[in-house]
């Protein structure tokens, strides 16, 4: 039997993390870029959803062009436009043009995951190994790992240098990736054209979500309008994709693959729940707790490691289901004990709740990623794991509404509490959806 080809290992690792460190190291430098611009938590949020608006419109297009084109170009591509955003973002005159650049590392970040689930496939495919499972959790460990020390390296980095330095960081990240991709990617005879593209499900897609999120940034009675139009959106989105031949996001398909999509629900509330309480619970060490930037990231570095043992422990182990209850357990007790903090909370009490955060960080991804490996059409390998991936950025892009919500006049104590009601109660579906359908 043939082995899976090592190679490939090194660029799928480096590309895989492009998209968590950005997303995590921002957590800490929220606070700073706010006072840097003057600018309060609501506008910052934008920081945030503008990168998942763009990552969740990314991932299934990226997928979708990988699975046409081959991962080997999109890679490059893409990882490219990291190392100009990066640029871009360190050299940002004010927030807006910030907001651009992480946009920009939105789009650019999203190619390498889909670009590795497909080139997995073909590797099992050649070697005849059904589910790589050591190779699929050496990717999500690596996707977890530096989820989790996001935060605590984005302090480091604060305190060294300043915000830019979490932009700058970009650019050797960019340049590693394209060297690896450069050398050891395969090159691939698939090229089906652009016309293959469906143009109009991608539009619609992107403007149901803007829209979505421009209500959800500030839910109020009053901007009704947005809210009907998202629906109007979503309708026209809907019926587009079931009349074309080749849709953007095959909804026929989708709608009788049942596990697939309890998945994606379990994916989307997991990433709810832990994004919340990562942009949430951060915010709130550094205003309402009075740690510095740097503080705050090494308190959180429990959290980190409860999720990287997590991961190394059940990583090599392909079964499912027990990850997945423990998953949504654990979410229930971290959102519970938020409620029991406060301003004079010892900092052993904030590192145990980081422990109970960190549980599900570390199982809910490997799961729910090993269960869709085992669910999809291998040949929509590509768009399937980018959907996979948007169910994650749509999950940040509530909970970026949320705490845009919640943390209104600033992250106080009342507002952590009001956040971990809002928590307490994705927590509970997260288990009620686990339980309606839990893979083998």
């Amino acid at each position: 039997m043939e082995r899976f080809d090592r190679r490939l290992i090194a660029p799928m690792l480096f590309g895989s993390i492009l998209n968590p460190i950005n997303s995590t190291m921002l957590a800490v430098a929220l606070v700073p870029i706010g006072a840097a611009f003057g600018v309060p938590p609501s506008q910052t949020a934008w920081l945030v959803t503008g990168l998942y608006i763009a990552t969740a419109v990314g991932q299934p297009v990226m997928g979708r062009l990988v699975d046409l084109f081959g991962p080997r170009p999109l890679y490059l591509i893409a990882t490219s436009l990291v190392g100009v955003a990066g640029l871009l973002g360190a050299l940002s005159p004010n927030l807006w043009v910030l907001v651009v650049s992480r946009v920009l590392l939105g789009l650019g970040t999203s190619a390498a995951y889909p670009a590795s689930m497909s080139l997995i496939r073909r590797e099992a495919d050649r070697t005849g190994i059904e589910t790589p499972a050591v190779i699929l959790s050496s990717l999500s460990l690596a996707n977890q790992v530096i989820a989790v020390i996001g935060p605590t390296l984005g302090g480091l980095l604060i305190g060294l240098g300043g915000w830019h330095l979490i932009f700058t960081i970009n650019v050797p990240l960019s340049l590693i990736c394209v060297v690896l991709g450069t050398l050891w990617l395969p090159r691939s005879s698939r090229s089906r054209g652009a016309g293959d593209l469906d143009f109009a499900g991608i539009g619609l897609f992107t403007a149901t979500l803007v829209v979505s999120m421009l209500f959800l940034m500030q839910p109020r009675v009053s901007r009704w309008y947005l809210l009907v139009l998202a629906l109007c959106l979503g309708a026209a989105f809907v019926i587009t994709q079931l009349r074309v031949m080749a849709p953007f996001i095959d909804l026929r398909v989708l709608g009788g693959n049942r596990p697939l999509i309890m998945t994606y629900m379990r994916q989307l509330l997991a990433y709810i729940g832990g994004y919340s309480f990562l942009y949430g619970f951060t915010q709130w060490l550094e205003d309402a707790r009075g740690l510095s930037a740097s503080s705050a990231g090494l308190l959180l570095l429990s959290l980190s490691l409860a999720a990287v043992l997590t991961t190394t422990l059940t990583g090599r182990h392909p079964e499912i289901r027990g990850k997945l209850i423990a998953g949504g357990l654990f979410l229930v007790l971290s959102a519970g004990a938020q409620l029991f903090v406060g301003s004079q909370t010892p900092i052993w009490v904030l590192v145990i709740v980081g422990v109970l955060a960190g549980v599900p960080q570390g199982v809910n991804n490997l799961a729910n990623q090993t269960a869709l490996y085992q669910q999809v059409d291998p040949a929509r390998i590509g768009s399937s794991a980018g959907l996979l991936r948007t169910c994650v950025y749509v999950g940040a892009l509530v909970s970026a509404a949320a705490n845009a919500h919640f943390f209104q006049h600033g992250a106080t104590t009342a507002g952590l509490h009001e956040m971990a009601v809002f928590l307490l109660v994705v927590a509970g579906l997260l288990v009620l959806v686990t339980f309606l359908q839990l893979p083998e």
